[in-house]
């Protein structure tokens, strides 16, 4: 009999369960569920993928199933708050599997696709909600949504929640509940300020602690590099270059701090012949998808990201993240490591240091524990850097066609755009069209070898 029978779970749930040779539990399941199942509120302090969302899930699916009781319309019966539409979508995934044997149902909502669309799927009511908090609000104040009927709210990556200002909405949402419930707070770490927050969701709960507060993956080797902000893309780029040419690097996620300069390093990726995809707040959901499913699937193996991409995406098989700019808050880099070394493998992080960023890495060293390996820059690194070919140009208008009241040049323009060679798209007049884009290839390493690059981070509310 496994751990999971022995707790007694509804047998649908144990069928889903072993169809996946789920049997043996992660630390924070086996410490959670029990309390779970028993109706008791939890707050649950434990590193990105270690199991939460299995910890939370099967003890929920396994109540809500009882009584056979159905949602009442335009409400849910379990609300998940998750900071990040990636993390929400990956959170319902996983729900869905779980309760393929069950008769209940779960949908997801966040920001960047069509609020009317998400509102005609919860008009009959739904089991399981999964949510974005900014677009939960927009629901609520259309009166597509009543949260006068949840019976078990999560709320997880409380403190990424917080980094991404997300503190007034959750206010709001927390008024809206009702004080009958059953209440999950998770977060990686616990500063006060989360603490704080959490008085305001959870009542006396089971604190579960599955590893000390901030500590990194032990089967991570970290690494750094000291170097020049300026010289940074070419000893990335010959670095991932190299990896990839002789297989070290199979696939690598680099963290940036801005939107903007995850933009950037892609282009210079491409230029170079590595094929890459960026994901950030200012991409489309279609193009976020786009770049994370070809990334897990292999087919872009360099992902380019800020730290939206940080937390609770399981993307298997990152062997490298390069800390491109270092975080300026120290538990991001914790988050971002976290990225690599999952489901027993292990992993490499490296973290390229310019000098104003020192005392970033001093402040990750003294909460980590842990000294980063110095890696000296490649040999010849300069005249490789100089090899290197320039970037394609940022597109402007003049690339895509005519834009909003394009002047002459042939092809039409998108809004009102009169005839030209390929005026842009918001550019006030084009000529000639173009340039194609590259696809996305790279990869993140298996041991250890000369250059050694790193990935930034980036606050940002996304939702």
């Amino acid at each position: 009999m496994s751990y999971f029978e022995e707790l007694g779970l509804a047998e649908p749930i144990l069928r889903a369960l072993k169809s996946k040779g789920y049997d043996t539990p992660t630390p924070i399941q086996r410490e959670s569920i029990p309390a779970l199942m028993q109706g008791r509120d939890l707050l649950g302090i434990a590193q990105t993928g270690t199991g939460k969302t299995a910890a939370f899930s099967l003890p929920s699916l396994h109540k809500l199933a009882q009584g056979n009781v159905k949602p009442r319309p335009a409400a849910c019966r379990m609300l998940i708050l998750s900071p990040t539409r990636e993390l929400a979508a990956q959170i319902a995934e996983n729900m869905r599997f779980y309760a393929k044997n069950l008769p209940l149902s779960i949908q997801c909502i966040f920001g960047g696709v069509p609020a009317s669309k998400q509102a005609r799927k919860l008009v009959n009511g739904v089991d399981v909600l999964v949510a974005t908090p900014g677009r939960l609000i927009d629901l609520v104040e259309q009166r597509a949504l009543t949260l006068s009927n949840v019976e078990i709210f999560v709320l997880d990556e409380a403190d990424q929640m917080m980094d991404l200002g997300f503190i007034k909405p959750l206010t709001r949402i927390a008024n809206m509940l009702p004080k009958q419930r059953q209440s999950l707070f998770f977060s990686a770490t616990m500063p006060k300020a989360i603490a704080d927050l959490g008085k305001r969701f959870i009542d006396n709960p089971v604190r579960v602690e599955v590893a000390p507060q901030s500590t990194t993956a032990e089967r991570v080797e970290q690494y750094c590099t000291h170097i020049n902000q300026a010289e940074k893309q070419a000893l990335l780029t010959l670095s991932l270059r190299k990896g990839i040419a002789n297989g070290e690097i199979e696939s690598a996620l680099v963290f940036t701090r801005t939107k903007h300069g995850a933009d950037r390093v892609v282009r210079h990726l491409i230029s170079a012949g590595i094929n890459a995809a960026a994901i950030h707040g200012n991409k489309t959901q279609a193009q976020r998808t786009r770049a994370l499913d070809g990334f897990r699937r292999g087919a872009v193996p360099v992902l380019v990201a800020t730290d939206i991409a940080a937390r609770g995406i399981d993307v298997p098989g990152v062997s490298v993240v390069f800390n491109f700019e270092i975080p300026n808050v120290a538990e991001q880099y914790v988050h971002r490591i976290g990225r690599t070394a999952r489901a027993g493998k292990g992993g490499m992080a490296i973290s390229y240091i310019a000098p104003d960023e020192r005392p970033y890495i001093r402040d990750i060293e003294k909460l980590t524990g842990l000294r980063l390996t110095p890696v000296p820059l490649i040999e010849d690194f300069q005249a490789q850097a100089k090899s290197l070919p320039a970037p394609a140009k940022k597109k402007t208008g003049s690339e895509y066609g005519g834009g909003r009241g394009g002047r002459p040049g042939g092809g039409g323009g998108n809004r009102g755009g009169r005839p030209g060679g390929g005026g842009g798209n918001r550019g006030r007049g084009g000529s000639g069209g173009g340039s194609g884009g590259g696809k996305s290839y790279g990869g993140g390493g298996k041991k250890k070898y000369s250059a050694k690059p790193a990935g930034g981070g980036q606050r940002q509310r996304s939702n």
